[in-house]
Order: structure tokens, then C-alpha cells, then sequence
């Protein structure tokens, strides 16, 4: 067996019969199975994966109910994996043609690698305008270390391993805090060009404003980590200061239509994520 795709569920009824009608039509010349987690669903998404079991014989279904959280599904869907390498792959998005072949090549060469997303198949237009600015994708830099989302990555299952897998007290940013530690321990972050994800975002303001909150707030508890094994102070004062003096002025100027609305609550949000985040994780950003 040569990949296990990982992917991690919770109330996807919605979405789910998508990923896995798009993972039923990958084509590989290499065995690979297909390892879903439902983290406690209520709702119809343990049934319709076990009418795709009937389509797919290598998909398998796992619970994954101790412990809330995507973190704590993909960790209890890798541990049962039989393959050497494991993709990592969300129920509200979908794989597109090509990208088991691609992560399959991919982490023959890399210890960990990244794919990319795109946005037009899965989401409106004006939802794109707000939120495509904002969200990382494929191999993203950063002044520590650069790290991918858990909607498009691979990494082998011995470095899974090694690092002990997800941290499952990070309810959000766990995908982050994944790609640092595993770069703590000297391997490097790969690009799979192929590997194509179409990726979702949330659809209504306040669930786009309520993501990008819990995202700061769990950004100050990752850096708040990951400056206990070297990583240098980059969350300060001086940016609360000028964020608290820009933002205002963004309203004023620049806030014309829902777009501009909303793209500007999402920078509050992030504001007001990080300032809580300080406060909730004893962070002082001095």
C-alpha cells in the first residue's frame, strides 16, 4: 500500500458524498485506501459513508469520538493507515482528477509536502473577494518556518510518527503547528505541484468572521509554543498600536460594498482574535 488518505469529518452531510465521489474517480497505478474519521457526527454523514464502502472498496470508516477536535480524527484515522504515507485531505472540499497520483509522487521525493488549492468550482464570487486574500495556500512563507493547510498535505507516516502527530489541544492552526514541529526536527516542506485541491470556504459573514477570530485567537497559543523551542518574538505591541489606529481609518476609506464590508471585519476579527488570544493564553506581547 503505498498512500492512505486521511480525511477527517464532523456533520459534513452536506459535503461529504463530494470528496468521496471525487476520491472514487482518482486513478492510480499504485494501491492506495481511503481511511475517513468521523469525529462524532449527528447527523447523516456516517451513513453516507458506508453507502460509499459499496462503491469503494478501499474505503474504511473509523470512529474517532474521545476527543473533539480535527486533530484528534486524523490522528486516530493515521494510526489505523496501512500505507507509508499519508495525504491529508477535508470532507467539505474536493480532490481534483490527478491528486492521489500527484501526492503518491510527491512523497516519494519529500518527507512532507504541499499541494495547492483553488477557489472558483466551490464558492461565489463576492466570497472569494473577501476571503481568497486572506487564506494561505500551497507552500506558504513565514519568518520562522513555511507551513501548508491540512485541506492539501502529505508527509510520511514515519515522520507522522516522529513528531507525534497533531497536537490535539489545538482546536484551530493545528496544521501549522504540524508543519513546524515536523521542520523543528531538521525535515523540509516540499511543494507537490499536481496535487490540486478545490477548496470551500465558510459562505455566510458570520461564520467567515467567527473562523478568522478562533484563527487569531489560536495564532497568539502557536507562537506563545513555538517560542519555547527557538522561534523569535514576532507578535508585539507595535502591531496591536497600529492595527488599532489603522482600522478606523480602512473603515472610513476604503469600506464601499459588502465586499469591502467584509473583508474589513475579517481584519477586525483578527485584531480582536489576537487581543483575545492574549488574554486567554497569558501571552504578553511585550
Amino acid at each position: 500500500m503505498k498512500l492512505s488518505v486521511i480525511v477527517p469529518c464532523f456533520n459534513a452531510a452536506n459535503t461529504i458524498a463530494y470528496q468521496l465521489e471525487a476520491l472514487a474517480n482518482q486513478q492510480c497505478s499504485e494501491p492506495w485506501e481511503i481511511v475517513v474519521a468521523d469525529n462524532g457526527s449527528i447527523d447523516d454523514t456516517a451513513a453516507i459513508i458506508k453507502q460509499y464502502q459499496h462503491r469503494i472498496p478501499h474505503l474504511r470508516f473509523v470512529e474517532a469520538y474521545a476527543c473533539r477536535g480535527s486533530a484528534h480524527a486524523r490522528n486516530v484515522a493515521a494510526s489505523v493507515a496501512k500505507s507509508e504515507a499519508l495525504a491529508f485531505c477535508d470532507a467539505d472540499d474536493e480532490v481534483a482528477p490527478g491528486w492521489v497520483a500527484a501526492m503518491v509522487e510527491a512523497l516519494s521525493k519529500h518527507d512532507l509536502v504541499a499541494g495547492c488549492n483553488e477557489y472558483w468550482k466551490l464558492n461565489q464570487p463576492w466570497v472569494i473577494q473577501c476571503c481568497g486574500y486572506r487564506e494561505g495556500n500551497g507552500v506558504n512563507k513565514h519568518p520562522y518556518f513555511p507551513y501548508a493547510g491540512c485541506s492539501n498535505l502529505g508527509v510520511k507516516r514515519s515522520v507522522h510518527k516522529m513528531v507525534g502527530g497533531f497536537d490535539e489541544t489545538m482546536h484551530s492552526l493545528q496544521d501549522v503547528d504540524y508543519c513546524w514541529r515536523i521542520q523543528e526536527a531538521g525535515k523540509t516542506l516540499g511543494q507537490a505541484k499536481d496535487a490540486l485541491v478545490h477548496f470551500r470556504f465558510r459562505n455566510t459573514i458570520g461564520d467567515m468572521y467567527r473562523r478568522c477570530w478562533k484563527l487569531a485567537s489560536y495564532d497568539i497559543l502557536l507562537h506563545k509554543k513555538h517560542q519555547q523551542v527557538g522561534m523569535p518574538k514576532l507578535i508585539k505591541y507595535q502591531g496591536f498600536v497600529k492595527d488599532a489606529v489603522i482600522l478606523p481609518l480602512k473603515f472610513i476609506l476604503k469600506v464601499r460594498n459588502r465586499e469591502s464590508l467584509v473583508r474589513w471585519l475579517l481584519d477586525f476579527a483578527w485584531f480582536a482574535g489576537h487581543l483575545d488570544g492574549c488574554i486567554k493564553h497569558k501571552y504578553f506581547p511585550l
